[in-house]
């Protein structure tokens, strides 16, 4: 098991390039079952997770051509419907494969999906809106799929679910007739996916709203498509290079809604940036203090669905306000094992109160000592790396596999940066 050792005390600063969205590409990759002709994607983080969903890929005999951060598939010669057991258990997104299997192909058996350990995670949404197009579904030791001629329909999700929505989209695209999705996510990587889906061939309207519109489509033809950076990492970098006194620039950042988002809880924390001709400026601001709510000292920042303040950026942000002056409250929604790492931050001295599973106050600024912690999740351990920056003396994080599935050589790129972090197996 490998893990990574991090001396604390210095600035992270200079230029940050961001890789493609991660919980875009990931539905992506599914969606090349979608049609027989190549599919080639570019921008692509190689993270863990793209790497065990390309490996599903190809046990289903996709053809997987990688070159850097460009990959192309051609899903012409499928061998058969069935995924592996292990790589489904390696990975979240394994689920987002029924869809697309299902409309084109007219089968899937899926095992299920593993992914972080942040709190309940249903699957429901899924199973419900792919049986109301028609999908019968078996539910044993594996998840059985079957349906041919699917049959478009309105479909009201019980929860916003991201990934719901993605599989759900992918299926009704292949749908004869109309579907529309009410309450439908509508997160940046699911308007990545859509958009994708769009310049395949198919008919989908509302995009960017909770009400997507699918007419359905014979056949998809492939594309050529350029990923949308990845938001969260750009938050994530934001964070570590503010945390230790440090400035940024960040060029090619996409979509500026996405980042608006989370500037309006940033700034609460006393960051600011500026835009100009897609390059993203942060200038060093080590004195910072909190901007509390009208009537009360404290903030309250808390997650929700788009476009509210998005969870994977909670844990980075109690890191950021360890470092900043003033009081907190961090009101996590989501997921109710997300806030289960701040022990770890506790133990380096960090001046943090846990109310409950979804809730704790943060006082700062304080200074953080070094400690030997544990990566529980992928969030969870970018906000550890960056404590450890942070903190006097040297750090370990063991299990540092886990930032892999989403950070692309994240010891590499923080060096680059001006940290002192080395990758021991």
């Amino acid at each position: 098991m490998a893990r990574f050792i991090i001396k604390g005390g210095n600035t992270i600063k200079g230029t940050f390039e961001p890789r493609g969205n991660k919980n875009a590409v990931l539905p992506m990759l599914a969606a090349s079952l979608l049609t027989d002709k190549p599919l080639t994607l570019n921008n692509i983080p190689l993270i863990d997770d793209v790497k065990v969903m390309l490996e599903l890929l190809s046990s289903l005999g996709v053809k997987v051509h990688l070159d850097n951060h460009s990959v192309t598939l051609n899903a012409s010669e499928i061998k058969g419907t069935s995924l592996d057991e292990l790589l489904c258990s390696k990975v979240r997104t394994s689920i987002l494969l029924a869809g697309p299997l299902t409309a084109r192909h007219g089968s899937a058996t899926i095992f299920p999906p593993g992914g972080d350990v942040i709190g309940k995670r249903r699957l429901d949404t899924h199973f419900h809106g792919l049986k109301s197009l028609g999908v019968k579904i078996t539910l044993n030791d594996s998840y059985k799929f079957e349906g041919k001629n699917l049959k478009g329909c309105d479909i009201i999700l019980d929860e916003a679910s991201v990934t719901a929505t993605e599989n759900i989209m992918m299926a009704a695209v292949l749908a004869d007739g109309k579907t529309t999705i009410y309450n439908a996510a509508c997160e940046p990587h699911v308007q990545d996916l859509a958009l994708l889906l769009n310049s395949m061939g198919a008919n989908i309207t509302g995009i960017g709203t909770n009400r997507l519109h699918i007419t359905g489509t014979e056949e998809l033809n492939g594309s050529n498509y350029n990923v949308q950076p990845d938001f969260i990492e750009i938050g994530s970098f934001i964070a570590a290079a503010v945390a230790t006194g440090g400035e940024l620039k960040i060029p090619g950042i996409g979509d500026s809604l996405a980042l608006k988002v989370m500037e309006r809880t940033y700034s609460r924390l006393g960051i600011n940036w500026s835009v100009k001709d897609d390059i993203l400026f942060l200038p060093s601001q080590s004195y910072r203090s909190i901007l509390s709510d009208v009537g009360t000292p404290t903030l309250k920042i808390e997650d929700g669905i788009w476009p509210a303040f998005p969870s994977d950026l909670m844990s980075v942000s109690i890191v950021l306000a360890t470092q900043t002056k003033g009081t907190t409250l961090f009101f996590e929604k989501m997921f109710e094992s997300r806030m289960y790492f701040v022990d770890h931050l506790m133990s380096m001295g960090a001046n943090i109160i846990q109310c409950d599973p979804h809730r704790v106050v943060v006082i700062g600024p304080t200074k953080l000592q070094a400690s030997t912690l544990t990566s529980p999740d992928i969030r969870a351990g970018m906000a550890m790396l960056i404590a450890a920056c942070c903190a006097e003396g040297e750090s370990i994080i063991k299990n540092a596999e886990v930032i892999d599935r989403g950070y692309e050589s994240i010891e590499n790129r923080l060096s680059n940066l001006g940290a002192d972090i080395i990758r021991e197996k």
